[in-house]
C-alpha cells in the first residue's frame, strides 16, 4: 500500500473552501488541462453515495474510473473510494481544518497499484510525481478562487 499526502494553507475560512468544493463544475475546475481525463458525470455533491465518473487515457487506452463518496462531515471532510478503475485500491480523504481563520486543506490518498509490490516499486515514484503535479494545481486553483 502506498500513501500520498498534499497540504496547503488557504487564506479563507473553512466554509468558503468547502462551498467551493460543492460547486457543480468543481471537477472541471480542478482537472489540470494537461491530464488526459474526461469527466463523464458527477452526482450527489459531496455527500455519502455521491459518484464521480471519469474516462482516463492510459498509454492511449481508455480506462473508466468511478469514485464513490463513503464518508462526509460537512465543513470538515469527505472521502471517496475507487469503485471501478485502474488501481487495485484507492481511498482519497479530503480534509478541511480551521487554522486561525484560514483553512488547512489536505488531500491524503492510500492506494495500491495492480501487480503487487513489484509494480509499486517500479511505478510508485511515477504515480507519486503525477499526484504531486495534480494536487499542486488543484490547491492553486482553490487558493485563487477562495482567497
Amino acid at each position: 500500500m502506498l500513501n500520498f499526502k498534499y497540504s496547503s494553507l488557504i487564506d479563507a475560512d473553512v466554509e468558503t473552501v468547502w462551498q467551493f468544493h460543492e460547486r457543480p463544475d468543481i471537477l472541471d475546475l480542478l482537472t489540470p488541462p494537461w491530464q488526459p481525463v474526461t469527466i463523464i458525470r458527477r452526482e450527489g455533491g459531496l455527500g455519502v453515495g455521491a459518484i464521480s465518473e471519469f474516462r482516463l487515457s492510459l498509454a492511449g487506452i481508455p480506462v473508466r474510473w468511478v469514485a464513490t463518496h463513503i464518508e462526509c462531515e460537512p465543513n470538515r471532510l469527505f472521502v471517496d473510494k475507487q469503485t471501478d478503475g485502474p488501481m487495485q485500491s484507492w481511498v482519497h480523504r479530503h480534509e478541511f481544518i480551521s487554522e486561525n481563520g484560514k483553512t488547512r486543506l489536505t488531500d491524503a490518498i492510500a492506494y495500491e497499484i495492480p501487480g503487487g509490490w513489484l509494480s509499486e516499486f517500479l511505478l510508485g515514484w511515477w504515480v507519486d510525481s503525477r499526484l504531486k503535479d495534480m494536487f499542486r494545481y488543484r490547491h492553486e486553483v482553490t487558493k485563487t478562487n477562495c482567497e
